[in-house]
């Protein structure tokens, strides 16, 4: 790629939805370059088995992604390994700067930064990631059938954690560091009301214990926020579900946002409020957060991008090169 390239679509991202994107784009004859941000592959690259994707009853999760890359490639999108560290939506063509100093200019956008899970940032943490520690109870529950786990939280996403693990663990452990929940009261209520939760308050996650061959979870010690004692459980697998941060850096003052930070779309559409900038997958999505609705997510915008383009095309007016777009009035 020389320093300055135009491209007619440009996606931002590389998960599931900027893959699939990719996919379609290229299919529709619009010769796409994707460039692949910080964690080329987004957080499926550190998740281990994934067995709730359509057509592969168990797959690594890196490899899925490596399927998704080649697949892409296939088709004819281009693939870059690098960073968008800027991005200009305030006029048309859209422009992208990166860390490598190339600047892509675009007549069409597609976001799918995705988004990251909040961890707590202990060594222990970070070590045993992928490994008996996730932040993903819908992805990973499955593995703990009969098992103890134990989950950090107290609002909404951790209440639902515990409780969507209560159908496989034999026992969920809440660990909270108040001594009380933030999560709405009828999910708190049927937290309470199952024999498999306890709920230590009062606590944190201090660390994470386990074995080192085979990397794997074996217990965590807690510490009361209290008087400063520890405690130590025995459990198989550690959630952290303290929430999620959609990373929305690039366009946090250009378009609207909402839900802390989610890229706002048009109903039924990956439209933003910018025309012709799309946003699919969990950049988007406060709610499912799944590989495979990221994936479909993709395919929506890679269609209303065609669409769109399709429709200036026709009208045989496109926008002159740094053309300004009105302002927007992003909502926090």
């Amino acid at each position: 790629m020389s320093d300055d390239t135009h491209v007619k679509l440009l996606i931002i991202g590389s998960g599931p939805a900027g893959y699939t994107a990719a996919v379609y784009g290229a299919r529709a004859m619009l010769n796409p370059m994707l460039i692949q941000g910080m964690q080329p592959g987004g957080q499926l690259t550190i998740t281990t088995e994934v067995e709730n994707w359509p057509g592969e009853t168990e797959i690594q999760g890196p490899d899925l992604m490596v399927k998704m890359e080649s697949h892409a490639r296939a088709m004819g999108a281009e693939v870059v390994t690098d960073i968008v560290t800027k991005l200009d939506l305030g006029r048309r063509p859209f422009t992208a700067e990166c860390d490598s100093g190339a600047r892509i200019t675009a007549d069409a956008v597609i976001l799918a930064t995705g988004a990251q899970a909040r961890w707590l940032g202990l060594p222990s943490e970070e070590r045993f990631k992928g490994f008996g520690v996730s932040a993903c109870a819908t992805c990973d529950g499955f593995f703990y059938r009969g098992r103890e786990v134990l989950v950090v939280g107290g609002g909404n996403t951790a209440v639902e954690e515990a409780l969507f693990l209560t159908k496989f663990a034999s026992k969920v452990t809440l660990v909270h560091r108040r001594d009380s929940l933030r999560a709405e009261k009828i999910l708190q209520n049927r937290l309470f009301k199952n024999p498999k939760v306890e709920i230590v308050w009062d606590h944190e996650l201090a660390e994470v214990t386990g074995t080192e061959n085979p990397l794997g979870v074996s217990g965590a010690v807690l510490t009361s926020v209290k008087d400063g004692g520890t405690r130590r459980i025995a459990v198989d697998g550690v959630f952290i579900a303290i929430g999620h941060a959609p990373s929305s850096e690039l366009v946090k003052d250009q378009l609207d946002l909402h839900s802390g930070g989610y890229v706002k779309v048009e109903a039924g559409s990956t439209r933003t409020s910018i025309p012709g900038v799309f946003a699919a997958g969990d950049l988007t999505d406060h709610i499912y957060r799944q590989a495979v609705t990221s994936a479909g997510m993709g395919c929506m915008a890679a269609l209303d991008a065609e669409a769109w383009l399709a429709e200036r095309d026709e009208a045989g007016e496109p926008d002159p090169a740094g053309a300004e777009l009105p302002e927007q009035a992003p909502a926090g």
